[in-house]
């Protein structure tokens, strides 16, 4: 065997040293020491390496070298494959020694590769899924058929939009995932909530009055919900569906806006509503809408790259803040109020003065601007007698009322049915106790569950990308959602909007995300373990 050449043995000696307590510094150093006999070519090399072998053992106690006839197992010869390739200089290896190296090395890339595989059909699935819920979405949001007269065939098809939707959306979650959805806290949360719907109807006041609101909105917002959960698998897919909830928010403004400008206070006397049915029936139910894209597009702003993305998120929360004020809102008023407090602090850690500054500016600006006796109507939360209407006392009364019926019936009343036993026929206008009146006890509790799961569970992806320093996107859109659902909380307890799509969707995108943290995080994670495992399985790594 020529000198340059180094036997089995001698490795087998080498791996030896590495498994039998011989410390990773030494081993490197003796196969440092081999590499460099191989490369001078020395004649006395072998006899230059056993001496250091055999010193080694002496000083580190180790065993005595394995023979080269005692049998190695299948790992262990993988590590002496290994080991021998990357000792071997390329030019010292024969055609066909290159040539199955190569074969080996194809191979273990293509194994790799079929496991990494398994996230693209973790990212994609769903596909035509997504392209009905999409489709879907653009009909509850927008409601074309109301904006433009030419669209009047499309007001009878969401419902087929909607089947069609989860026809296509079972069989595939069967076959991408096993299961009929990921069962997430929150999808336990509002499966109990469907269930405590279904067990109080037949105890309602008014089965057919519960089962025309279930059937009606409520259990489409639910199905919805999990089929978002569930579909809404990568980042782009989240954007474009929170792109429309924006659009549908910049469309609102411009109007609203456009009308408070020309005049055309047609609620009230004073305030403006969109004629668009659906979500955005009242100048209320607009201003929720608002307030929780509000947080949304300016943290989108914040962790855009780009100066025109900067440019167009920051100019549509300006637009949702400026609607906000002229739909006089209440509620609207003191969930801005909330996101503005939130925001500042969150966002305000590293800089709390500077942010501090700004956001002064900022709320000077928009006081300014602020529509006349708009702050009259702000005080008329704590002095009622300053609301024009004296919808103020009227709330009030409703609130307590909701209370008492919640007491006197802790099973509840049947969903849909407060306004049988309410004032004048009018809901609670308070989110919490039309669910606390109606589905009881327990059904507050899965309401309150499914809120506020994922506050908690964004506060810690916040925080652990706020010790690692890694403020990037998914820092600050977990802020976002923190904020916009913040949003919701404060705006809904002046509003019966317990079964309407709002929370559903917000909720849903914050599921969503955090789902795309995590697959992103493992993806990366074994993206690295795969590449450190292929350069080890190629003898790429050396000393």
């Amino acid at each position: 065997m020529p000198a340059n050449h180094t036997k089995s043995s001698d490795y087998n000696s080498l791996k030896s040293t590495a498994k039998n307590g011989g410390t990773k510094a030494n081993y490197n150093k003796t196969l440092k020491h081999s590499k460099k006999s191989e490369e001078e070519k020395d004649p006395s090399s072998r006899k230059s390496l056993v001496n250091s072998q055999n010193k080694t053992r002496k000083k580190e106690h180790l065993p005595e070298p394995v023979s080269e006839e005692k049998e190695t197992s299948s790992a262990d010869n993988f590590i002496l494959k290994s080991t021998e390739n990357s000792l071997k200089p390329e030019e010292d290896l024969s055609y066909a020694e290159k040539q199955k190296h190569k074969k080996e090395a194809k191979k273990t890339r293509k194994n790799f590769e079929l496991i990494n595989s398994d996230f693209w059909l973790v990212r994609n699935g769903h596909t035509l899924t997504f392209i009905g819920l999409y489709l879907f979405s653009i009909l509850v949001l927008f409601r074309p058929y109301e904006i433009v007269p030419a669209f009047s065939f499309l007001s009878a098809t969401a419902f087929y939009f909607a089947a069609a939707t989860l026809i296509v959306y079972f069989p595939t979650q069967l076959l991408t995932e096993g299961n009929f959805t990921t069962f997430s806290t929150e999808v336990k949360a509002i499966a109990a909530l469907t269930l405590i719907a279904l067990i109080t109807m037949p105890i309602a006041k008014s089965p057919g009055t519960a089962w025309e609101t279930f059937s009606d909105a409520f259990i489409k917002a639910v199905l919805m919900f999990i089929v978002m959960v569930n579909v809404l698998r990568t980042r782009r897919r989240l954007m474009q569906m929170m792109w429309l909830s924006l659009s549908i928010g910049v469309y609102l403004s411009y109007v609203s806006l456009d009308m408070y400008m020309r005049g055309e206070l047609n609620s009230e006397g004073y305030r403006v509503v969109v004629e668009i049915g659906g979500l955005f029936g009242n100048p209320n139910d607009m201003a929720l809408h608002l307030v929780m894209m509000t947080p949304l597009a300016i943290t989108l702003g914040i962790a855009a790259q780009k100066k025109s993305l900067k440019i167009i998120y920051f100019a549509m929360a300006a637009l949702f803040i400026g609607a906000n004020m002229v739909t006089y809102s209440r509620g609207g008023f003191l969930a801005l109020l909330a996101v503005a407090i939130i925001l500042v602090w969150k966002l305000g850690r590293r800089n709390r003065l500077q942010i501090t500054v700004i956001s002064t500016v900022v709320s000077f600006i928009v006081l300014l601007f602020a529509p006349g006796n708009y702050g009259l109507r702000m005080l008329s939360i704590f002095i009622p007698g300053l609301d024009p209407v004296g919808s103020s006392g009227q709330r009030q009364e409703l609130l307590i009322r909701s209370i008492l019926v919640s007491i006197r019936n802790p099973w509840g009343i049947g969903i849909g049915n407060f306004p049988i036993v309410g004032v004048q026929n009018l809901q609670s206008h308070n989110a919490y106790t039309q669910i606390s009146s109606e589905l009881g006890i327990l059904g507050l509790s899965a309401y309150l569950v499914f809120i506020l799961s994922p506050l908690r569970k964004l506060l810690a992806i916040e925080e652990i990308l706020f010790a690692k320093n890694e403020f990037n996107w998914f820092y600050y859109m977990a802020i976002g959602f923190q904020a916009s659902i913040i949003a919701y909380m404060v705006s809904s307890f002046f509003g019966s909007v317990a079964y309407n799509w709002f929370i559903y969707y917000l909720i849903a995108y914050a599921v969503a995300f955090r789902r795309i943290y995590k697959i992103d995080g493992e993806e990366k994670r074994k993206n690295t373990e795969i590449e450190s495992n292929l350069n080890n399985s190629l003898g790429l790594q050396t000393a």
